[in-house]
């Protein structure tokens, strides 16, 4: 049966879409090109790490959704939205062979007056001049004319319970001023403000400048970080200083990395950025190295802490506390946690780990052992490691149990640990 709303990549973009659109009561089918996707929503299961839960998914089902492999549907809808995963390649590139997948089989049965939305992270240009041409070739319609395109990027904070889809603005810019407002009316339904570009590479480029600014500031405190430790200055108190100041700051704070989804893009090497003068941006590369340098400073400490207490990494019995990129979630998008278990493995340490949201851990696809009693883990390891502060820990008595603590975050009670 014909659908309202068609959400084009069931993952951690497009299922909280369509969560947002049955609420509003928005017909709504969900296509994805793996069927063991689509299987796994029909039963009730999330298939997607950190996305939505069980429960919430048994709620869009019985609110009328529909996952769906049958690339079929997607001709009897009057929106679609593309949210196809555009992971980062070896080359630092956002990978668009999804994006274009999605775009032929929406083409082949795109129809007269449809509205054609983007949501996946894109290098600026990617609408006008990657994903237009597919969808009117394959179609033999003309954008602006026959039917409406638009950018609008997703801005999702995974976990975040303050800022949710209904309350955060969607930044949209269209092919033509009636692609912005069609766009404007759908989205419309699902948020309290739309906010209109002044086309599709300013929507996009919007997504630039915000995960660029979060990667830079988050740089920033990194090296300050590694600064405070060789000074013996108390960075978290020097954050918490910072941040009374009402005006000109904005606090950020360390970490053992930096995951999520939203990878740092310079336009400079972007394959659809045909105005730009060629230069790069130095501090977004910058900022990427220093952030990408910070698993190997957390192993640096831990080798040191173990050192100044007699024991070599070798053979040395390490835990690792939350291994996601978010707290309170089981999303683990490009989380350091992984690298950093990686590096000790190779120095010869005994991993195990202990993370709420994660039943089951794989480090080069081999099973790391999980801590089914965290204090006694905590107890028995030489070091333990917080990478992640989960909500449900009690650092307090973490830090009485374990023999030695490492806090990558800043979580823990002032004295109560070795914090970054």
């Amino acid at each position: 049966m014909p659908a309202d709303l068609a959400v084009i990549g069931l993952g951690h973009l497009g299922l909280p879409l369509a969560q947002a659109a049955v609420a509003a009561s928005i017909d709504t089918v969900g296509y994805d090109t793996d069927p063991r996707t689509c299987t796994e929503l029909a039963a009730g299961r999330t298939p997607v790490e950190g996305s939505l839960t069980a429960s919430a998914i048994r709620r869009m089902l019985s609110g009328g959704f529909r996952p769906t492999s049958n690339a079929a549907e997607l001709g009897r809808v009057r929106t679609a939205v593309i949210c196809a995963p555009t992971p980062l390649g070896a080359d630092r590139t956002l990978d668009l062979t999804a994006l274009g997948d999605a775009a032929r089989a929406l083409a082949a049965r795109l129809r007269p007056h449809t509205t054609v939305l983007l949501e996946s992270s894109v290098p600026p240009g990617t609408t006008e001049n990657f994903l237009r041409p597919l969808l009117e070739e394959g179609s033999g319609l003309r954008a602006g004319r026959d039917f409406h395109l638009a950018c609008s990027p997703g801005r999702l904070d995974p976990g975040n319970r303050t800022h949710v889809y209904a309350n955060t603005p969607k930044v949209i810019g269209g092919l033509t001023p009636a692609c912005t407002e069609s766009a404007a009316a759908f989205y419309g339904r699902l948020t309290d403000k739309v906010v209109r570009a002044r086309g599709p590479r300013e929507a996009e480029m919007t997504k630039v400048l915000e995960t660029n600014f979060r990667h830079v500031n988050i740089a920033l405190v990194n090296e300050m970080a590694v600064l405070c430790h060789d000074l013996g200055v108390d960075l978290w108190d020097v954050i918490r200083c910072a941040e009374t100041k009402p005006f000109g700051f904005q606090p950020f704070r360390p970490g053992p990395g930096v995951g999520g989804h939203g990878a740092p893009v310079d336009p400079g090497y972007l394959p659809y950025s045909t105005r730009t003068p060629g230069h790069p941006l130095r501090m977004v590369s910058l900022a990427q190295e220093i952030n990408d340098r910070m698993p190997s400073y957390v192993i640096q400490r831990c080798a040191t802490l173990l050192n100044e207490h007699g024991k070599s990494v070798r053979g040395a019995r390490v835990l690792l506390l939350g291994v996601t990129y978010k707290p309170d979630s089981a999303d683990q998008e490009a989380s350091p946690a992984r690298e950093i278990a990686t590096r000790l493995m190779d120095m010869g340490a005994q991993i195990g780990y202990h993370d709420p949201h994660v039943l089951d851990w794989r480090v080069r696809e081999l099973p790391v052992p999980r801590a089914d009693s965290l204090y006694e883990a905590a107890a028995g390891a030489d070091l333990t490691v917080l990478l992640q502060q989960h909500r449900t820990y009690d650092l307090q008595g973490l830090a009485v149990k374990a023999q030695l603590l490492l806090d990558t975050r800043g979580a823990t009670p002032a004295g109560a640990a070795h914090r970054l």
